[in-house]
């Protein structure tokens, strides 16, 4: 099977995006730039031990997503403990709104933002009373 196994998110200011993603979702970074020849951060996103993948930020190559544009890619979701919590820490850490929050009746709330490089990003908090 063709599972997914890890991410690239490419950014613009990588410092910036550590920062972003550090303080929102909490993940640590490794200097993995002598080995992929250009600048690229690998992303611990949380317990090895626990569900999930890690992946990285690189430094991005073209053009940025423009706002308003259609996606064009992936878009990671990434699953919250506090839907609103997380939310407010986007959009103080620069991270701006793309689709409110909204019910997925009796699983979650979902909602979606751009990041501070432009990027698509998703979060999820399970909840069976969603409606």
């Amino acid at each position: 099977m063709g599972r997914v196994i890890h991410f690239e998110i490419h950014v613009d200011d990588v410092e910036r995006a550590k920062k972003f993603y550090g303080e929102v979702f909490g993940w640590t970074f490794e200097d993995w730039s002598d080995y992929a020849g250009m600048p690229y951060f690998g992303a611990v996103t949380g317990d090895a031990e626990a569900m999930g993948i890690n992946g990285a930020l690189m430094k991005r190559m073209g053009p940025a997503p423009q706002p308003g544009q259609a996606m064009n890619g992936f878009a990671c979701t990434m699953g919250v403990e506090d839907f609103d919590t997380t939310a407010a820490k986007i959009l103080s850490l620069g991270g701006e709104l793309a689709l409110p929050k909204h019910a997925l009746p009796g699983m979650a709330w979902q909602g979606y933002f751009t990041d501070t490089e432009g990027n698509v990003i998703g979060i999820h908090q399970p909840d069976l009373n969603a409606k």
